[in-house]
């Protein structure tokens, strides 16, 4: 689905490749118009922003979004699992599904970074893909609140995941999702508190119920715990962005 892969390419990291490839992923997107017109048009406005932003004002715009808030971490499992060692097992199950499905990310990315998981998911048959998206769709309607109360057109990318999707939201599951942290990304304070949190639980079954236990539950045999947590990037840091932009990924081939 190149929809997806375009969707992919929008919640990487801003890289002039990207930018000048803001007209091919609007096409990748009309063209098999499988989001519905009110969130393509959304869509539409967040490539708008990319392709007249400022290449630098957008890298920093999008750092102080995902890489200093946890509570916006593109990162799906950060959402469920926190800094516990079932994080890192889950990361596991999620590669090890990734490497039998014949897809080897080209990315330093963890593997459930969700531009990653995005363009893994755009290489399975059509109805798979829309199942795998729908698997951790209440962690998506938590970014999309927590996207729109902050005004970021970044919203209108997990509104389109969770029209594909059409997955039925836990209401109890997001209740716990909206009771994390939600720190402002200048509150420097509370953004220390909330990476001191060692693990995020929402009690029995929280896997399930944040939706990645469907997705964790398929790929259990044979697992071991591995390490690997990512940590906050700070400015100047090297980036390691997914490869998901459209120049090198194909968006419309």
């Amino acid at each position: 689905m190149k929809t997806l892969r375009a969707l992919a390419a929008l919640m990487s990291y801003p890289t002039a490749e990207l930018l000048a490839a803001a007209g091919e992923v609007r096409d990748a997107i009309d063209r098999e118009a499988l989001v519905p017109p009110v969130e393509r048009a959304a869509l539409g406005c967040l490539i708008d922003e990319l392709a007249g932003g400022d290449l630098f004002d957008l890298q920093e715009r999008y750092g102080l979004l995902f890489d200093r808030t946890r509570s916006l971490s593109l990162h799906l499992f950060e959402h469920v699992h926190g800094e516990s060692r079932d994080r890192g097992q889950a990361m596991v199950d999620l590669l090890k599904l990734y490497e039998e499905s014949g897809f080897t990310p080209t990315t330093s990315e963890l593997p459930d970074f969700l531009p990653l998981f995005l363009e893994y998911a755009s290489t399975r048959p059509a109805q798979a893909a829309l199942d795998l998206i729908g698997q951790p769709a209440n962690v998506v309607a938590a970014l999309r609140e927590r996207l729109a109360k902050r005004g970021s057109s970044y919203a209108a990318v997990m509104s389109a995941l969770l029209a594909l999707a059409k997955a039925r939201l836990d209401e109890t599951a997001l209740a716990a999702l909206r009771a994390e942290p939600d720190p402002e990304p200048d509150d420097l304070e509370a953004l220390d508190a909330a990476w001191a949190e060692e693990e995020v639980t929402f009690g029995p079954g929280a896997a399930g119920a944040c939706g990645t236990e469907g997705l964790a539950g398929r790929l259990r045999a044979a697992m071991r715990p591995a390490e690997g947590v990512a940590p906050p990037l700070t400015r100047g840091r090297p980036r390691r962005r997914a490869a998901a932009t459209p120049s090198n990924q194909g968006v419309a081939s």
